[in-house]
């Protein structure tokens, strides 16, 4: 009996034997890992607090918060937002070193809650993750709808659209109260990029314009709006419980209706007044130049992010432009003689006019050098570990690139903080390869924002019209002092409070 009961027990051990041998390789990987990582170099790291990690050190104006801790950390630091490692670049140095040596593995997209329901599964170019799919989206759009051919095809929708905002400037100008000119700004922006994206006027079709614009707007709001679910994923069913979810997907239900509705028409009509993109996408579909790939949700997300990336910032760039020249006179005087002098007293300002107005270009260089369009620029993502300085970076790592620091490191800018044109006198840049990496309004890389022509010649046009048109003052109780200029964290960054102005119109 005994003995049966040894070689019973000898079984068991034999059969044992093989169940904990993958037990303890697999402890040992984990353990030679964990070894492997606490010897990698990482970025410097402020203290973070448990669970939220470095969020509450972020704070409303995160441009101004990581540089303010990359003074202490340095220019390349890792932060931990909720459970999101996070990389933030701060230098000129450090974001050239990405672009030249690993553009690739930081050319992807963290994909977030409201990307994935407002944009069909990421299958727009903007925010769609860095493959053969977004290479043959970017270049659909950089060859046939946004190259410079092609917008500047679209100035004669330029020229009613700011004849239709000087008009309405006039109109308000006969009870001498202020004008609410952000709100203006937007409209004018929002109905140039509609009618150059999907042939649709402000006005047109019983107010679905303005039923559209809601919906933009409504549209760019959700997109950039914090949620607990991609910060922490455990707790994404809070986002349900908070009506989050079903917000973006109510927003998602209406913009693809509505564009539906849109391509439906393009579809039925046999002639256009007007070419906009629908009506190019279909005709390089006709022809069988887009891949059997690209399917009509493609097409609807390609649409969307045209509105998401040029609404807001035209809108916004020519706000903080007459923001700071209204904080600086003798600036807005020197620009006013120069857009005069070239125009003279033809009744309408022309392309060739805006390419001699030189200290206007200027200008807006300046504006977009404090005021950048993203000043946080589209975050990247790693696709792989890569080494930047010496310094390890993991996968899936969320970076940032701060060009509102980099637009003002003392280092690089004299009066860096001092809205100064002159600067750029005699100085070229190239938005779109930058040769010096301190001016980077637009991004860098393969992700720089291929809307560059689109933007400028329609900020240039809309300043230099409302600079011609009219005199301009601040209202009785602000001083150019005065003028509150306090930001406000979006989509990009805006000025918190409208700009409200009084317009004084010019006689030629």
């Amino acid at each position: 009996m005994d003995i049966v009961i040894v070689k019973a027990k000898l079984v068991e051990q034999t059969w044992s034997i093989p169940l904990l041998l993958p037990l303890l390789v697999l402890f040992l990987n984990l353990f030679l890992n964990f070894i492997k990582r606490s010897k990698l170099k990482l970025p410097p790291s402020p203290p973070k607090l448990p669970i939220i990690g470095n969020l509450h050190q972020i704070g409303t104006l995160p441009h101004r918060s990581f540089r303010t801790l990359s003074t202490k950390y340095g220019p390349l630091m890792l932060l931990h937002i909720g459970h999101t490692p996070t990389l933030v670049v701060s230098s000129a140095q450090l974001a050239e070193e990405m672009v030249r040596n690993h553009d690739i593995v930081f050319s992807n997209r963290p994909i977030t809650t409201a990307v994935k329901i407002l944009l069909y599964g990421c299958k727009d170019f903007g925010f769609a993750p860095y493959s053969e799919y977004w290479r043959q989206a970017r270049k659909i759009c950089v060859l046939h709808l946004l190259s410079l051919k092609r917008v500047q095809s679209f100035q004669f929708v330029r020229e009613e659209e700011v004849l239709t905002l000087i008009n309405n400037i006039r109109g308000r100008c006969l009870d001498a109260s202020p004008i609410n000119m952000t709100e203006m700004l937007l409209g004018t922006s929002h109905n140039l990029i509609s009618r150059c994206v999907i042939g649709l006027k402000g006005d047109e079709e019983g107010g679905s314009g303005a039923r559209f614009g809601e919906v933009t707007r409504r549209f760019m709001h959700q997109i950039s709006e914090f949620n607990v679910g991609d910060m922490f994923p455990s707790f994404g069913w809070l986002d349900v419980l908070s009506g989050f979810i079903g917000r973006l997907k109510e927003t998602a239900k209406e913009m693809d209706e509505f564009l539906d509705k849109v391509i439906e028409k393009h579809k039925a009509l046999k002639s256009y007044d007007e070419k906009d993109f629908v009506q190019i996408l279909l005709q390089l579909q006709s022809d069988g130049m887009l891949g059997a790939e690209l399917t009509r949700d493609h097409f609807k997300a390609i649409l969307a992010d045209m509105f998401v990336a040029g609404t807001e910032s035209v809108a916004t760039a020519t706000e903080w432009t007459m923001a700071e020249l209204m904080r600086q006179p003798n600036i807005m005087k020197k620009a006013q003689d120069e857009v005069r002098k070239v125009v003279g007293k033809k009744p309408k300002i022309d392309a060739e006019d805006i390419h001699r107005m030189d200290y206007l270009k200027c200008i807006i260089k300046e504006t977009l050098r404090l005021h950048p369009p993203a000043p946080l620029m589209s975050p990247r993502q790693t696709s792989t570990s890569v080494k930047l300085e010496d310094y390890h970076i993991p996968p899936k790592t969320t970076v940032f690139v701060n060009v509102w620091a980099i637009q003002r490191d003392p280092g690089l800018w004299e009066m860096p903080d001092v809205f100064y044109p002159e600067r750029f006198e005699n100085v070229e840049f190239d938005y779109k390869d930058p040769k010096s990496f301190q001016f980077i309004p637009f991004g860098i890389g393969r992700r720089t924002c291929p809307g560059v022509s689109f933007g400028l010649i329609a900020v240039e046009y809309v300043i230099a019209n409302l600079l011609y048109w009219f005199d301009w003052k601040l209202p009785p109780h602000i001083s150019a002092q005065n003028l509150d200029i306090t930001e406000a964290f979006g989509l990009g960054v805006c000025m918190k409070f409208p700009l409200c102005l009084l317009a004084m119109p010019y006689r030629p």
